[in-house]
């Protein structure tokens, strides 16, 4: 159960009075103890009121929270082959690696995620009747709307079924631009990316 103490507390050492500093300048004000925290703390080191605990008992002086800069992440390359590999589940952990959450160093405001390659595209899979009922609209400025089914785009462009997918999972933003220029997918084997050594990254087919 949880001890809400507001820190409004009337006995104080001397030795302590020093380690204390006043509300208006403590940016630890407001913070809630467990009763594990209290257990933790002696009878005597209670502050004052209008006095918040000393920062080495409540532990708050080590919470830093890191945030990237651009350019500081070094971005890696990978390799992933898409044979039989379902499209949504595949464009999932691409869209993870674009945006770097893979990282603890993750940063919403900052790209660092990494680049990815993509061959055989023309090989992935789709679970149920997705080929025939699937469709993919746009418009052209004309009227009426253009569509056409999975089976056919896979057929001319297999690319943009998986281009397509991994976009409508990134950010709804500026940033998400910038990832979805680190993605390469090719229909066959071959890609031109050999200089930058990517990585094979092995995907577990579901």
């Amino acid at each position: 159960m949880l001890a809400i103490l507001h820190l409004q507390f009337t006995s104080l050492p001397a030795e302590r009075a020093d380690d204390t500093v006043p509300l208006s300048t403590r940016r630890t004000g407001g913070k809630l103890l467990d009763s594990h925290d209290l257990q933790s703390i002696e009878p005597g080191q209670w502050p004052a009121h209008g006095h918040l605990l000393p920062a080495e008992l409540v532990g708050l002086d080590d919470m830093k929270t890191y945030m990237a800069k651009p350019g500081e992440v070094e971005q890696k390359w990978h390799v992933i082959d898409a044979t039989d590999q379902i499209v949504g589940r595949l464009a999932s952990r691409i869209a993870v690696l674009l945006m770097g959450k893979h990282r603890p160093t993750y940063t919403p405001h900052v790209d660092t995620g990494d680049f990815v390659v993509v061959i055989n595209a023309e090989k992935v899979k789709m679970t149920g009747n997705k080929w025939q009922q699937k469709e993919y609209r746009w418009y052209t400025g004309y009227p009426g709307q253009r569509s056409v089914t999975a089976e056919t785009r896979l057929e001319r462009k297999p690319e943009l079924i998986l281009h397509e997918a991994v976009r409508r999972m990134l950010p709804k933003n500026k940033l998400a631009y910038k990832m979805i220029t680190k993605l390469k997918i090719y229909a066959g084997p071959d890609h031109p990316h050999q200089a930058q050594q990517p990585e094979p990254l092995e995907v577990a087919a579901k």
